[in-house]
C-alpha cells in the first residue's frame, strides 16, 4: 500500500482526469456497520477494528476517493466516524483504533436504517460518488427486522455487503440484508480470531464493486467484468465468420483491422487486483509465427500497462504488467504452448493473483509464475487488440472478455471446442450457453460442474 501511495504521489502533478486508476483510487462512499453487542466481547472487538483498518488499507482516502464512515451499534446505532471526517489513511486509522466497545443487544436492522437516512445522506459529494458501499459486521441475529431497512438501502443505490462471524448467525438474515446474489454479497467467517481469513476475499469484492461496473452474461448469472468484444466493437469493426461450433460466431481480424479504443472508455477505473483473462481464438499462416500482442493497455506515452503478448517464434505467451520493474516474463510452458500455435480453434485463460499468474491453454494448467507488486495503470492512453509494432495481425477471435472474479476461471470452460472435451466430461448447449457436465448423467437432471 506504502508503494502504491508513493507511486500516486509521484504522478500528483498530473490532472485528475488523467492520473492512475486502480482500486485505490475509486470514488466512494464507504460505510462500516459493526456490531457491538454483548455477544461480541471486547477482545473480538479490537479484533473487528483491526479487520477494518486492514480493509481499508488498499483505499486511498480523501475528498477525491474513498471517504469512510464507521457505525458501532447495539440497541442503537452509533456514529463513530463521521463520512468524510477523515481525509488520510492515517487519521482514519487513528479514529478507527480509538473507537469504545458499546455493549448491549442487537439491533441490526436499526443500524441499517440510520445508516440509510443518516448516513449516505449527509454525503457532501454525492453527484460525484460512484459506488455507495455498505458492509454490515454482525455475529448473531438481529433482535429487530432487517428485511425493510435493507430493502431501503438497495432501493437507493447502495451496495451491502454482509459479514457473518461465528456460529449464532442466521443464514436467512445475512441474505435478506445483503445485495443478490448472496454468494458474492455475503462473507462468513469461523469466529473472529480467523475473521482475517477472508480479508482477501473481502478486498477483491470491494475493488470489484469499484472498479467493474459492467456485467457478462453467463450460464447461471451475470459476472462483473469486461466483454471486450463489445466494448472493443470487434463485432462491429471486423468480419463475422463461422466459429469453433455452428452456434458460435469469430471475426476475423485482418492487417486493416484497427482494434483502437480509448483505454478510459473501456476501464474508466483502471483494473482490479485479480481478474481472468479469456480469449478463444485461431492462428492461422503467417500470424502463427509471428509475435504480437494479442491485448495491450499503453499510457499516453506508449508505455505498456498491461500486454498478453504471444510469441509465434517461440511457441510462448508472455504476459506484462505494471511493476516497479516493468519486467516481462512468459507464462506457458514451452512444451505445451506449441498448441496454441497450430492453426486450430484454441482457449487461453490467464488468472492474474496481486502476487501471481497462473495460465491455462484448453482448461489445462500450464503455469504459476510469482509476480512483483502490481503498480495502477494509467487510463489516459489507448486499448488495442492485435497489435504488431504499430500494424495489425491477422487473427480470428471468438471470445475476449476480463473477469473480475478470479473464481471465474474454475467456471469459464473450452466447452466451446468440441476437440478438447475428454471423457467422462460431456459439453451442453444449455439457456443459450455451453455446460460441463459429467456424461453419465441425464441431460434432464444435469449437474454442471463448470460453467461459462
Amino acid at each position: 500500500q506504502a508503494a502504491e501511495m508513493g507511486f500516486l504521489r509521484r504522478v500528483a502533478g498530473v490532472s485528475l482526469r488523467d492520473r492512475v486508476r486502480s482500486c485505490s483510487t475509486a470514488v466512494n462512499d464507504l460505510v462500516y456497520i459493526v456490531d457491538g453487542s454483548w455477544s461480541v466481547g471486547f477482545s473480538d472487538f479490537d479484533t473487528a477494528k483491526q479487520w477494518l483498518i486492514n480493509i481499508t488499507s488498499q483505499f486511498d482516502i480523501s475528498s477525491h476517493y474513498t471517504q469512510v464512515a464507521v457505525i458501532q451499534y447495539s440497541d442503537t446505532p452509533r456514529l463513530e466516524i463521521p463520512l468524510g471526517k477523515h481525509q488520510g489513511g492515517g487519521e482514519l486509522i487513528q479514529a478507527i483504533q480509538s473507537i469504545t466497545y458499546l455493549g448491549g443487544n442487537t439491533q441490526t436492522g436499526r443500524a441499517i436504517k440510520f445508516a440509510v437516512d443518516h448516513v449516505f445522506s449527509s454525503s457532501q459529494r454525492s453527484s460525484q460518488v460512484k459506488n455507495r458501499i455498505a458492509v454490515v459486521v454482525t455475529d448473531g441475529k438481529s433482535q429487530d427486522d432487517v428485511v425493510d431497512a435493507s430493502m431501503e438501502a438497495r432501493a437507493q443505490g447502495i451496495t451491502v455487503f454482509a459479514v457473518g462471524v461465528g456460529s449464532e448467525i442466521t443464514t436467512s438474515e445475512l441474505v435478506s440484508i445483503a445485495n443478490r446474489p448472496s454468494s458474492t454479497y455475503v462473507l462468513y467467517a469461523e469466529d473472529y480470531t480467523t475473521i482475517d481469513r477472508i480479508r482477501d476475499s473481502m478486498e477483491q469484492k470491494l475493488c470489484e464493486e469499484s472498479v467493474c461496473p459492467t456485467r457478462i452474461p453467463v450460464a447461471s448469472r451475470d459476472e462483473k467484468g469486461f466483454e471486450l468484444m463489445l466494448g472493443m466493437n470487434i463485432q462491429k469493426k471486423a468480419k463475422e465468420i463461422p466459429g469453433s461450433l455452428i452456434s458460435e460466431a469469430a471475426y476475423a481480424l485482418t492487417v486493416s483491422t484497427d482494434i483502437t479504443e480509448n483505454t478510459r472508455d473501456i476501464f474508466p477505473e483502471g483494473l482490479p487486483p485479480s481478474y481472468v483473462f479469456v480469449a478463444t481464438l485461431r492462428l492461422k499462416g503467417s500470424s502463427s509465427m509471428l509475435t504480437f500482442d494479442l491485448w495491450r493497455v499503453l499510457s499516453k506515452d506508449k508505455e505498456i500497462q498491461a500486454a498478453v503478448t504471444l510469441n509465434g517464434k517461440d511457441k510462448t505467451v508472455i504476459f506484462t504488467t505494471t511493476t516497479s520493474s516493468k519486467k516481462t516474463f512468459p507464462t506457458l510452458n514451452p512444451r505445451i504452448s506449441p498448441t496454441l500455435y497450430d492453426g486450430k480453434w484454441h482457449q487461453l485463460k490467464l488468472l492474474v493473483r496481486p502476487h501471481q499468474v497462473s495460465s491455462f491453454l484448453d482448461d489445462q494448467p500450464l503455469q504459476d509464475i510469482m509476480l512483483k507488486p502490481v503498480e495502477p495503470i494509467y487510463i489516459n492512453g489507448e486499448t488495442q487488440v492485435a497489435k504488431r509494432r504499430g500494424t495489425d495481425i491477422t487473427v480470428e477471435i471468438q471470445k475476449l472478455r476480463l473477469y473480475c472474479d478470479p473464481h471465474q476461471s474454475e467456471r469459464e470452460t473450452a466447452c466451446e471446442i468440441y476437440s478438447v472435451v475428454r471423457p467422462p466430461v460431456a459439453c451442453i448447449y444449455w439457456n443459450g450457453f455451453y455446460t460441463m457436465a459429467l456424461k453419465h448423467q441425464s441431460i434432464g437432471v444435469q449437474h454442471p460442474v463448470a460453467q461459462l
